[in-house]
């Protein structure tokens, strides 16, 4: 018999599967908060064949980034069920050099659905499960800040009962872009160890992708503050800021619709 679906459960029907079939649809509010800290940590996460981005492109650069997004298929069948659709995100990236091509990637991430977090691995997301919020902004009451000058943010990441990081972001005016660490192509390692556990990897992969339809809202700036906590289990803190660069909030839609094996 014949099995569909795109990751697993794969059934007959296919409808049992955790995620759609391709292409995926996103759109969302981004709060970023852009520091330095040491480039040998951010080469400390680098994995062989993968150097750090050169001296005059701001080696020790990172984008920790709260997402708030909504999700679905091309059918859209998601966006009347809600809770298959809407999820959190929180993401730390640096940038990097592979093939002498200077890329963006993702070191550290939290989600918390499941979909999300299988869509993220077949993608070379190193992704968790967390708790994470963020302020949302308004166009009524006083429930929450105007994108306008004097806005406040405020967002939390949290994992295994341990909060990471907590971060604001208070802006000061439109902008051009929402940063410029998280500006390029991913590059991402697609690892899963074979079923003899004996060292070798099943799936090794170095992959690359990006959005396609983008569309991207007004961006603002303004001034940011953010903290890092310790934990058993993370290894946040070996990043830790050593200078805020600044904050930013913008809305984007984007599609995902495949990647690019590089290496194999």
């Amino acid at each position: 018999m014949s099995m569909r679906g795109l990751p697993f459960p794969r059934t007959a029907s296919g409808r049992a599967s955790l995620l759609p079939p391709l292409p995926w649809h996103y759109v969302g509010d981004l709060l970023t908060v852009e520091y330095r800290t040491d480039p040998s940590a951010i080469a400390n996460l680098l994995p062989d064949g993968v150097s750090l981005a050169h001296d005059d492109e701001d080696p020790g650069a990172v984008a920790f980034i709260w997402a708030d997004w909504q999700s679905c298929g091309d059918d859209g069948t998601e966006l009347l069920d809600p809770v298959r659709s809407q999820y959190k995100e929180a993401f730390v990236v640096v940038r990097c050099r592979y093939g002498g091509e200077l890329y963006s990637r993702c070191v550290f991430i939290w989600v918390d659905k499941d979909y999300a977090l299988v869509r993220g691995y077949l993608q070379g997301y190193p992704k968790k499960l967390g708790s994470i919020h963020q302020t949302r902004p308004v166009t009524l009451g006083k429930v929450g800040p105007r994108l306008e000058t004097g806005g406040v943010f405020g967002m939390t990441l949290a994992a295994s009962d341990r909060r990471l990081a907590q971060a604001t972001v208070t802006l000061s005016g439109p902008s051009p872009t929402n940063g410029f660490v998280n500006g390029h192509a991913m590059l991402h390692h697609r690892w899963f160890p074979g079923i003899e556990l004996d060292g070798r990897d099943s799936v090794a992969e170095v992959v690359t992708m990006s959005g396609t339809n983008v569309e991207l809202g007004p961006a603002y700036a303004g001034t940011a503050t953010l903290e890092l906590f310790d934990s058993p289990s993370e290894e946040l803190l070996s990043i830790a800021p050593q200078e805020i660069l600044g904050g930013y909030f913008r809305s984007v839609a984007t599609t995902f619709a495949g990647g690019r094996t590089l290496e194999a």
